[in-house]
């Protein structure tokens, strides 16, 4: 009869299988989470980038009023003239307009009579969320939108 030997049994290593899944894991919800946050980002650049374009047209059109009204309107001195244009129901933004004028002799229209020319220098500044434009208090806020255009122009 022969003595039977036992062979040692191997034990079976389990746990590194559930380990690297728990890492995958990981790692794939850190990139999600990342992704989510770049998409965010990115939409809230594009919003502003839209209200910044927004904000420049109706800061242009503040400057063409404000020329019309010291060609043709109630400016035609523009004595530190101002008036804020309220265009929220069309654009979301207000535009503080002011006007500051000069008279400067230009040479003569005929011997001994100056050519007086007047220059105008018109600016407009836009923003939204305000009751007035510039809003130095609102400025650092998420959302808020300034854009400022000045024009000069001459009557002859």
């Amino acid at each position: 009869m022969t003595a039977s030997r036992s062979v040692p049994r191997r034990r079976r290593q389990a746990g590194f299988g559930a380990i690297a899944a728990i890492v995958v894991l990981v790692v794939l919800a850190s990139l999600a989470a990342a992704v989510v946050r770049f998409g965010a980002v990115a939409q809230t650049t594009s919003a502003q980038a839209v209200l910044a374009a927004r904000a420049l047209q109706a800061a242009r059109a503040g400057t063409e009023w404000g020329l019309y009204q010291a060609f043709k309107g109630s400016w035609t001195t523009c004595a530190g003239a101002s008036q804020t244009l309220d265009l929220t129901t069309d654009t979301g933004f207000r535009v503080t307009v002011s006007c500051a004028s000069s008279v400067f002799n230009e040479g003569e229209t005929s011997p001994g009579v100056p050519r007086t020319v007047r220059l105008f220098t018109i600016d407009a500044v836009a923003c939204n969320g305000a009751s007035t434009c510039p809003d130095n208090t609102r400025a650092t806020t998420q959302g808020y939108v300034e854009r400022r255009r000045q024009v000069q122009a001459a009557d002859s």
